[in-house]
């Protein structure tokens, strides 16, 4: 499902213009991205939690060539399923 297809979804279901059901599914998005990268955690009862995790620095290697790279340390943003998300895609 794309983004489109995701406000076209929510404007049939909301009885919303799909101008209005684009600027709140924005919103949304925006707002979980938002919280994230300021490092607060956001649970979704029923659906996930999202959350930043930080990465240490490490050395992987080219699995083409073999040569060692070295990684910097980064902040990567996290989606853990809820239990109803995944006894849903699993039902």
């Amino acid at each position: 499902m794309t983004k489109a297809e995701l406000v076209k979804k929510v404007a049939a279901d909301a009885a919303l213009t799909q101008k209005q059901a684009a600027a709140a599914v924005d919103s949304a998005i925006g707002a979980v991205v938002d919280a994230v990268a300021a490092g607060e955690k956001v649970s979704l009862i029923g659906f996930g939690t999202f959350e930043k995790k930080h990465r240490d620095a490490r050395v992987g290697r080219n699995p083409a060539t073999g040569e060692a790279m070295k990684f910097a340390a980064s902040n990567t943003p996290v989606f853990k399923a809820g239990k109803a998300f995944k006894d849903k895609v699993n039902g």
